[in-house]
């Protein structure tokens, strides 16, 4: 079967076509994302979505998006039940938790933690969705791949690797809201993979980290690094 087509739309936001065709977002923070490509910003075609946790910039287009489309909608419980108040529709099969594997659309999505926050706000109130997660996604050909999301390095990484056993992770290393390109590089040591998509940086001045700094800190991982809109296969 064909590789996996893995593009980055700039900031955490992702597409990727499955070697079975299934076209799949992951946190799809399209309008409004200073970074992505305004030829990227219409989709013409969506079989899938998921959203790691419930900050506005990784929800994105979500709710657009499924109602234009029908695209299930994967994400932790909290955050589901929220995006089914705003337009997604009730799909408890499509809501799942840390460690459960969900197979939506012939891909399989398994729950992983995530040392972050997750939430919105309403009325100038902060509104609390569950906790953050990251997904180790298997697609048709067996190939698996870790979206940490927005996350610090957490010691349970290793448990990631050693019972999913990723082919390529995709880590965020922008610093201040996530972790950095030093604790990135710990994060890839626990995991133990040697395909590293980076994410999460540039996007706005705070976002100090860069590729640069992980490629010195981890010299023996392969960085794969698209510009928003480029592709790449894993």
């Amino acid at each position: 079967m064909p590789d996996v087509a893995l593009t980055w739309l700039g900031h955490a936001s992702f597409r990727f076509d499955s070697p079975g065709g299934k076209r799949a977002y992951v946190d799809p923070f399209l309008q409004g994302n200073p970074k992505c490509p305004e030829a990227e910003q219409r989709p013409e075609r969506v079989d899938l979505i998921l959203v790691t946790h419930g900050h506005d910039d990784h929800v994105g287009d979500t709710v657009e998006l499924h109602q234009r489309f029908d695209a299930p909608v994967v994400a932790l419980v909290e955050c589901r039940g929220y995006l089914a108040g705003q337009g997604c529709g009730q799909q408890p099969q499509h809501a799942g938790n840390k460690g459960g594997t969900l197979e939506v659309e012939g891909i399989k999505v398994t729950f992983t933690d995530a040392n972050h926050s997750s939430g919105t706000f309403e009325d100038g109130k902060p509104v609390y969705l569950g906790e953050p997660a990251g997904f180790v996604v298997e697609v048709e050909n067996g190939t698996k791949l870790y979206f940490a999301g927005d996350t610090n390095v957490f010691a349970s990484m290793q448990l990631i690797g050693r019972i999913y056993e990723p082919d390529v992770a995709i880590l965020p290393i922008g610093d201040h809201y996530t972790m950095g390109p030093r604790e990135a590089a710990v994060a890839l040591e626990l995991l133990g993979v040697k395909r590293c998509v980076p994410c999460h940086y540039g996007t706005f001045p705070l976002l100090t980290g860069t590729p640069e700094q992980l490629h010195e800190l981890a010299p023996d991982v392969e960085l794969l690094t698209p510009e928003p809109g480029e592709t790449v296969t894993v």
